[in-house]
């Protein structure tokens, strides 16, 4: 089977995919000169997609600006170019079934390829649906999503397909290696243990919040890890030069092998990004959310609260965040053993262990 997967800006239009691609290789779907990556050089999947051994090639094109509307003109044009390119590119691979996760780049890319008749499906990861996914739902065959609410956004009710996050299957598979607490880090694997961080740069609330909270979770009967993220572990631990903070917290830049350490947590604090969702779910992780505020129609809000209404999560606004909350709500789940396995069952009900062999059967479905 040849496929075009289309999407970028943000991992959670990436991720999914990658894992999509992966799955395929297992089972001998498709081969690596049978795929293609269509994103853009600005994208974060410029770096993700090549480093990963995938085809990759990229279209210039960027979003509406909504407060300058003058600059829209150079935006038309550019989308114009983008529809012609894209158009070669199609014409060129010969695709069986084009999927596209979102970003201004997949509108491109699949827009052309319905134009042209060749089968068409879009996933959306998130909870709230981007501008681009819910103008593609008009024009494509099948439209798969992970949350509920997100099905409610699209008219096309024909076309939807629940098949959960793609991410959540591959992290299943990704943990079967597990980190050894005590070898790693010297710490008591027996001991309850809270992961803290904000993504792989880092979330400037979630450093704030751990610096302000540290000498009071240094007292506590439990373990704490805390990935600052690269761009602020040194400013971190500048900051924290000369202070005893105890010997039951690990302070690092960031988590290589964040599958295998998942399943040795009682409990995450994090963003609530889909991918870090996914992730979660499958593997049944309680989790203390503090969505960004810094997202496209506040999507990661609502990714929280879908978890919170299921279970599975605590949601603490940014705007809301102190250390009497913040240290509270990983007190309620570390010190509550009945509570936590309570939230473990409620996240895992949430995953999709075979996510994206379900997505696959839609495109092998819609191809054919």
């Amino acid at each position: 089977m040849r496929i075009i997967f289309t999407g970028g800006g943000t991992g959670g239009h990436i991720y999914p995919i990658m894992a999509i691609i992966e799955r395929l290789k297992e089972r001998k779907i498709a081969t690596n000169d049978e795929i293609l990556f269509v994103g853009t050089q600005k994208g974060l999947e410029a770096k993700i997609v090549p480093g990963a051994g995938v085809n990759f090639t990229t279209i210039e094109i960027q979003g509406f600006n909504r407060k300058h509307l003058l600059k829209n003109f150079s935006t038309v044009n550019m989308f114009i170019k983008a529809t012609k390119k894209a158009k070669k590119i199609l014409q060129d691979f010969k695709p069986d079934v084009v999927l596209g996760t979102g970003g201004y780049v997949s509108g491109a890319i699949v827009f052309e390829a319905a134009k042209l008749g060749i089968p068409t499906m879009i996933h959306e990861s998130n909870s709230v649906v981007g501008v681009a996914n819910k103008f593609l739902g008009h024009y494509v065959d099948k439209i798969c999503y992970s949350f509920d609410d997100a099905a409610k956004q699209f008219s096309e009710k024909k076309k939807l397909v629940k098949t959960g996050n793609p991410r959540s299957q591959q992290v299943l598979g990704l943990h079967e290696t597990e980190v050894d607490l005590q070898t790693k880090w010297n710490l008591n694997s027996n001991i309850p243990t809270v992961l803290i961080f904000g993504g792989s740069r880092g979330a400037l609330a979630i450093n704030r919040i751990m610096l302000q909270s540290l000498l009071k979770l240094k007292k506590k009967p439990y373990q704490v890890i805390w990935a600052t993220g690269t761009f602020y572990y040194e400013k971190v631990i500048a900051k924290l030069a000369g202070i005893d903070y105890g010997n039951n917290i690990k302070i690092l830049p960031y988590i290589e092998d964040m599958p295998a350490l998942l399943p040795e947590m009682t409990c995450v604090v994090s963003r609530s990004g889909a991918t870090s969702i996914a992730e979660f779910t499958a593997l049944g992780v309680p989790a203390i959310l503090i969505p960004s505020p810094n997202v496209t129609h506040n999507h990661q809000m609502k990714n929280a609260l879908d978890l919170e209404k299921a279970g599975a999560a605590l949601v603490l606004p940014e705007n809301d965040l102190n250390p009497n909350n913040f240290i509270s709500s990983i007190d309620h789940i570390l010190l509550d053993t009945k509570y936590a396995d309570e939230m473990s069952k409620s996240s895992r009900s949430l995953g999709v262990p075979d996510a994206s062999d379900q997505v696959i059967k839609v495109m092998e479905t819609i191809s054919n």
